[in-house]
Parts: structure tokens; sequence; C-alpha cells
């Protein structure tokens, strides 16, 4: 995949999971593409453990949405549970 589309990708999935998951999120839309990228990431290597994927995220492909979605969700999860209190930052 492209960079071009992984960053729209990326922008995409975290924007979902910032609208899935209830509560004050950090950044705008710079940190919302970084949680999508690296959700995708995240998502494509729990698909690739569980012997769903083959290591490549595809733009195209629904199943890699559904797990960049998931990996991104996950990112905005740890954030408000483990790292908001920490940095005391209001989530």
């Amino acid at each position: 995949m492209g960079y071009i589309a992984l960053a729209i990708m990326g922008l995409i999935a975290g924007a979902i999971a910032k609208f899935i998951i209830p509560g004050k999120d950090p950044g705008g839309i710079i940190v919302t593409m970084i949680i999508g990228v690296v959700g995708a990431f995240i998502g494509n290597a729990i698909r690739t453990f569980i012997g769903s994927g083959n290591g490549e995220i595809d733009f195209m492909s629904p199943l890699d949405w559904f797990f960049a979605i998931g990996g991104s969700a996950i990112i905005l999860i740890v954030w408000k549970k483990l790292l908001a209190p920490i940095f005391n930052k209001e989530a």
C-alpha cells in the first residue's frame, strides 16, 4: 500500500474509532491520522497472528478496514485507561 493510501486509511479508521469509543479523545486531525495508521498496523499484526492475513495491508479489503478500526479502538482504549491518568489528561 502506498503512503498516501495508508494516510487516508489511517485518517478514516482513526475518525471512526474516535466516533465509536465515547469520551474526550486526544489531538486533532494529525493525531487522528497517526492513531489510524498505527491502528492499521496493530490490526494487521493481530490478523496475521490469527492466521487470516498475509502481512500486507490492502486499502480495498473490508477485512483490513475492520482490523484497522479495531486496532485504532485498542489504541484509544489504552490511552483512556492507562496513559491519560498518568499524564493527567482528561479522558
